[in-house]
């Protein structure tokens, strides 16, 4: 099963941090949500639920290195 670990504002936002999930070898799907007529809105990230865990951490990590 599929669970979502973080929900981005936009699709680069998304991808950017899928990229590093994925990097740390955590397999990562997108979902968009609200899209408007351009196709822009916030996209979830999904991660298998047995490495939803390491994903947070892993994204707390990088996000809080943002700052």
């Amino acid at each position: 099963m599929w669970t979502v670990v973080y929900i981005a504002p936009n699709r680069v936002v998304a991808e950017r941090l899928k990229a590093v999930l994925e990097g740390e070898g955590i397999l990562t799907n997108l979902r968009s949500l609200e899209a408007d007529e351009n196709g822009r809105g916030s996209v979830e990230l999904l991660v298998p639920e047995g490495e939803a865990e390491e994903a947070h951490e892993v994204l707390t990590e990088h996000l809080g290195g943002l700052k």
